[in-house]
């Protein structure tokens, strides 16, 4: 079996870091048990580039266990959890290319090994996969990184054309992705159909709000052990990941500020009493600062100048290009590692700021991501969108898709039951009255 990780010697202790995580994961347990038997994945390669973690050690084995032939690459250089690549490599057989903190040529390699599987099915965090397969199609190589453009470049043009050809439809995790996809979409060039995985309600209601809210928290205080209570937090953006990080650090004692570009946004931040500010105000107080927006160029170099002694600057959106390294770079005299995960750059006045995690997701790159309860119900909905792209691909058009409600609706009802959790159901009285456009009294 082909595979690249950093030590297979690893694997006992990933083998207990997995059967823990999956204690948590009752949901994905059940639906393994169903694919168990019905194996609706047969026959079917997929090609999955996610963070490797306890958690998806449980999703891709559930996909194995339903027949699909798995290969696993890492969506981030830093994310990696060697221990369960091993594990996963040891005990189950799945061929895993990941190793955390790999160069970028590395991780390109493991991009490029993941589509070598010429897979049906892409799983992807943040649309790597799916970019580079499209860079491929439209025949724009040079757009590559060198390791997946120079083995693209040895294929010929029909070798390369079956390689897209071949994959009948993908899964998206993660916000950035999907605005990425979204752009391939509206641009007219996306060549096959994708489930927005990170639009269901059982995912972005709780994996990135309460899932992004913690773990954050998790590795800024892993990263610097500082004290967060009395702090002054600057959270850049208030999508979901945003005001989940913004209700913990609140919740921790902080006094939290939000910076917005979306006006409704902006003002609910402030309906739920957070100060709004431009990030330029929020930059001269801010003792924390983190962004989770999206977008590039969140933080400046211009910002960065004006922050005080000591100000600690995190990223917990998938790319790291949300601050703007190369500026503080610029700015700086001296760098040196501090701590683990924590690099001081030293301004010309002697002022300090503390950059965690090389920029990158410090939810991971500092600590260990979700709990595995929240990505219980984001893998769920990874499981079964994959089962239905197997069933209904032929059926959909080359567009984003959300996922579909009843698979939303199931693991919220599979997450309650397991929680011991009933509720109420309409009576036919009801349910007619909220169909009838006649009872008005």
């Amino acid at each position: 079996m082909d595979y690249h990780i950093a030590d297979i010697s690893l694997a006992d202790k990933g083998r207990l870091r997995i059967e823990w995580a999956a204690q948590s994961m009752p949901v994905l347990n059940q639906i393994k048990e169903r694919f168990v038997k019905e194996k609706p994945l047969a026959g079917y390669k997929l090609s999955a580039c996610l963070h490797v973690t306890t958690e998806t050690a449980s999703l891709v084995k559930t996909l194995k266990a339903g027949g699909a032939d798995v290969v696993l690459c890492a969506s981030n250089p830093l994310s990696t959890q060697d221990d369960v690549a091993a594990a996963l490599v040891k005990d189950d057989g799945i061929p895993v290319f990941a190793i955390k903190g790999e160069d970028d040529a590395t991780y390109y390699d493991h991009i490029r090994a993941a589509l070598q599987h010429a897979p049906h099915v892409t799983m992807d965090d943040g649309a790597d996969l799916v970019s580079s397969l499209h860079f491929i199609a439209l025949d724009k190589l040079d757009g590559l990184h060198p390791s997946v453009r120079d083995w693209a470049k040895s294929l010929d043009k029909a070798a390369r054309t079956a390689l897209v050809e071949k994959v009948v439809g993908s899964t998206e995790e993660t916000t950035t992705g999907v605005i990425r996809l979204r752009s391939m979409a509206d641009d007219g060039i996306l060549r096959f159909p994708v489930i927005a995985v990170n639009d269901a309600m059982t995912k972005h209601l709780f994996d990135n709000r309460y899932g992004t809210g913690q773990s954050t928290l998790d590795g800024i205080i892993r990263a610097t052990n500082r004290l967060i209570a009395g702090s002054t937090f600057v959270v850049c953006g208030y999508g979901w990941c945003s005001r989940g990080v913004a209700m913990r650090a609140s919740g921790m004692g902080a006094n939290v500020i939000v910076t917005e570009v979306d006006p409704l946004r902006a003002l609910e931040a402030v309906m739920d009493g957070y100060r709004v500010m431009p990030i330029a105000e929020a930059a001269k107080i801010g003792d924390f600062f983190v962004t989770l927006t999206g977008d590039r160029d969140v933080i400046r170099k211009e910002h960065f100048l004006l922050m005080k002694d000591g100000a600690i600057v995190a990223n917990s959106g998938h790319f790291n290009v949300e601050l703007d390294i190369e500026g503080l770079e610029e700015i700086s005299t001296a760098k040196r590692k501090i701590r683990e995960f924590v690099d001081e750059y030293k301004l010309d006045d002697g002022r300090c700021i503390y950059l965690l995690g090389e920029g990158r997701l410090i939810n991971l790159a500092a600590a260990e991501g979700h709990p595995s309860s929240v990505m219980d119900m984001s893998f769920a909905n990874q499981a079964l969108c994959a089962e239905y792209m197997a069933k209904h691909a032929q059926e959909l058009d080359k567009k984003v898709y959300g996922v579909p409600l009843d698979i939303d609706n199931e693991i919220a009802r599979l997450k309650l039951a397991a929680m011991g959790v009933t509720i109420d159901t309409l009576t036919k009285e009801q349910e007619s009255y909220l169909h009838s456009w006649e009872s008005g009294t």
